[in-house]
């Protein structure tokens, strides 16, 4: 398995910068991952990446959607294309892109595999893959990203990793490993084993899967719950206790599912994730409507929201996990947002899923979670725009002929809730994870 370490890591201060730069890149690994965050000034929603300050023999082909609408173009550019958000965007959100390099060492033309989404929680959102050479037998040493117009407002932030093929210092097997010099990182998106080959400790963040959301005027699904002994835990409580993790010993590790959408009425929980002890609890299912039936959200990790009519109540959260999702209200556009294991639904206004929590220990060592948060609540469903997605992975809710979004993969997010008008059904939680950590 190759082992990914963490080169370095740029984030933007307070007065802007128009490029972000790494330069005398260690020549040590066999591939580069650049992973970048950005939101700037101008009016362009793209940001442009070139090698060894070269502007020439640059190729790309690209595929770009919206959801309603794709295109394809191949064309010859002065630098490689990445999409960012801009100063139309939904204040506060950034795109998010990844940028594979392998074989940058070599005397062979580098080829370059992107993948690139923007945040827009009001308007058309795009998201674009591309397959991009330059054309150079030079190894790259230095990568320069520019702003398509203005400057890269504050916060936004690039990293650059290298990948070997070994993973030489790693204490344990299994998940897909990684390290930032300080600690080894092992990222379970899926089901595995953890095997330590010797006597640790071990740090962990557990996630649930999402709640799925109801269906017509329905609320959002709650997230799963989290439990982690860095940075912060999920409901307000206090951090989990690390493990003491015997050599030698298989420690089984489950990542939940997230829960289906609706089919009638009642967005379906999450499932549990599991690490040795530590047991996180599925999302519950946001309240649905169906004729004269209404539900109420459902208990889990994070409660569902509740459906808008007869005032339905949303679900509880758990202990130390999550909190609980809004209640509906009749006469009020909004169904209940989901809980989100930072906040309950409905916290932030009608509809509004609950945030998640941030963690950028396990963030930005492994790229995972949406601007470092994870496990936010679905928005609920809405007679016009849906109710906006907590902070975390959460999906937007339904609204008029627009469907619920679903949470995100590997964050626990909550699925966003049904709309008034058809597509009436809620939207499926995003799945869980688990990250397991250690000194080197």
């Amino acid at each position: 398995m190759a082992n990914m370490e963490l080169i370095e890591t740029k984030t933007v201060g307070s007065g802007g910068s128009a490029t972000i730069s790494f330069t005398s890149i260690p020549q040590t690994y066999t591939d580069l991952l650049l992973v970048h965050s950005l939101r700037e000034s101008g009016g362009s929603a793209t940001a442009q990446i070139t090698f060894n300050s070269s502007t020439s023999t640059y190729t790309n082909r690209y595929l770009r959607g919206n959801g309603a609408t794709a295109v394809s173009s191949t064309a010859a550019t002065t630098f490689v294309e990445t999409l960012d958000n801009y100063s139309g965007s939904t204040a506060s959100t950034f795109g998010n892109t990844s940028v594979y390099i392998p074989n940058y060492t070599g005397s062979n033309y580098k080829s370059v595999s992107v993948d690139t989404v923007t945040e827009n929680n009001t308007t058309t959102a795009y998201a674009q893959l591309s397959a991009s050479l330059w054309s150079t037998t030079s190894a790259i040493t230095r990568i320069d990203i520019t702003a398509g117009a203005g400057t890269f407002d504050q916060h936004s932030s690039a990293s650059l990793y290298g990948i070997s093929n070994v993973t030489s210092g790693s204490k344990a097997t299994g998940g897909i490993v990684s390290s930032d010099g300080t600690y080894w990182y092992h990222m379970f998106p899926y089901s595995g084993t953890f095997t330590p080959t010797t006597n640790l400790t071990a740090d962990y963040l557990v996630i649930a899967g999402g709640g799925g959301g109801g269906r017509y005027y329905a609320g959002g699904g709650g997230a799963g719950g989290l439990r982690s002994t860095v940075g912060t835990t999920g409901g307000g409580g206090s951090l989990e206790s690390a493990l003491s993790l015997t050599a030698n010993t298989a420690y089984s590790v489950t990542v939940g599912a997230g829960g289906v959408a609706s089919t009638g009425l009642t967005g379906g929980n999450g499932s549990n994730s599991v690490f040795s002890t530590i047991t996180s609890t599925g999302g519950g299912g946001g309240g649905g409507a169906n004729g004269a039936s209404n539900s109420p959200g459902q208990s889990g990790g994070s409660g569902g929201g509740g459906n808008r009519d007869a005032n339905t109540a949303g679900g509880a959260g758990t202990a130390n996990q999550g909190y609980a999702g809004g209640t509906g209200a009749t006469g009020v556009s909004f169904a209940g947002g989901g809980g989100g294991a930072g906040e309950a639904g409905n916290t932030d206004g009608n509809g509004y899923g609950g945030d998640g929590v941030a963690i950028s220990a396990f963030a930005n060592a492994t790229q995972t979670g949406v601007n470092t948060y994870y496990a936010g609540g679905g928005g609920g469903g809405a007679n016009g725009a849906g109710g906006i997605a907590g902070e975390g992975g959460g999906g937007t809710g339904g609204g008029n002929s627009l469907q619920a979004i679903a949470g995100t993969v590997n964050t626990g997010g909550g699925g966003g809730g049904g709309a008034t008008a058809s597509p009436y059904e809620g939207a499926a939680g995003g799945s869980g994870l688990v990250i397991i950590r250690y000194a080197i």
